[in-house]
């Protein structure tokens, strides 16, 4: 009976397993976070940190050390080689095209997506650098899945936010998380919001 039970074991189940131990093998410090599996429409396997129409049942779950108090965001930086070619590209274009450091670019993506393209927040933020819906209107975005338009944008809204913040990075990614209103009704400083609170030194913390 063992037998007949095994060989009913759906393939896409040891093709997950297989492709889970393949994320804790080559990325160890992503493993340390939630990791979601699916399905595409084209029967293509999808693996995120974050849970989305394609990928929604939790396949792995955030580690003793996570529930410790160890935040994985705030491990060392990767090294600017281990991002994807094109992303990479694609970020230095959009920094020389705003004026910006590449770097700053890197360490908001880093933080706000992983370097997922297809990455949806429960807000509705979508894509590398998490444009909300209202977001990629002002700026333009008809896709805000696709990477160059997504990158393009929030490359925009940083550079708009350190003009009014006066070149105070701090208070535009401020800004870039809770709103550009929020900072000012809070005096020019960080807002007391507990998200916002955290999200500033985590990017810092990689761009620095």
């Amino acid at each position: 009976m063992g037998a007949k039970m095994k060989n009913k074991i759906p393939s896409s189940v040891f093709l997950l397993c297989w492709a889970a131990a393949a994320v804790t093998f080559v990325a160890p410090d992503f493993a340390w976070a939630q990791v979601y599996s699916g399905m595409s429409a084209g029967g293509t396997i999808v693996l995120s940190n974050f849970s989305s129409p394609e990928a929604r049942t939790l396949l792995i779950a955030p580690s003793s050390a996570d529930k410790a108090g160890f935040d994985p965001v705030m491990a060392p930086a990767e090294k600017i080689s281990a991002i994807p070619k094109a992303f990479k590209e694609m970020v230095e274009e959009a920094a020389r095209l705003h004026g910006l450091d590449p770097n700053l670019l890197h360490a908001m993506i880093r933080v706000e997506s992983g370097y997922n393209p297809r990455a949806l927040s429960a807000k509705g933020a979508r894509g590398l650098m998490q444009l909300t819906p209202d977001t990629a209107r002002r700026f333009g975005v008809s896709d805000a899945f696709n990477p160059r338009e997504n990158v393009r944008a929030g490359a925009e809204y940083v550079q708009w936010l350190l003009k009014l913040f006066q070149g105070d990075v701090e208070l535009a990614l401020a800004g870039y998380n809770a709103g550009e209103q929020a900072v000012i009704r809070a005096g020019y400083h960080i807002p007391n919001y507990s998200e916002t609170q955290k999200y500033v030194p985590k990017v810092l913390a990689h761009y620095k």
